[in-house]
């Protein structure tokens, strides 16, 4: 079994990220139907779109924050109790700031 490694982990969920807004930044940028109904109906897209839009870029902040939890030496410590992070648990989600007793206590 190889061990996690947090700096790889966190490369690839923001290219993910940043992937998934670009995509989304594209597809909101094209123009609408000249047709009225058809025009209603794509701007509703529209809303659909922007909401997955704020949470890739919600997942590119959260990111950031575990890069310089990271940098600091930070990374992989609860933010609330202070006590490690499962590494099962960091491997699942690499953004994650608490560890699962707090979460569980928190959410």
């Amino acid at each position: 079994m190889t061990s996690f490694d947090p700096r790889s982990a966190l490369d690839s969920l923001a290219a993910e990220y940043a992937a998934r807004a670009a995509a989304i930044r594209r597809d909101l940028a094209r123009s609408h139907s000249p047709d009225f109904a058809e025009q209603a109906t794509q701007r509703e897209n529209d809303e659909v779109l922007e909401a997955l839009l704020a949470e890739a870029e919600a997942g590119l902040r959260q990111v950031g924050l575990a890069r310089l939890r990271l940098a600091e030496g930070r990374y992989g410590y609860c933010l609330r109790c202070g006590e490690p992070i499962d590494e099962r648990r960091l491997a699942a989600l690499p953004t994650a700031e608490f560890c699962l007793q707090c979460a569980d206590r928190a959410g």
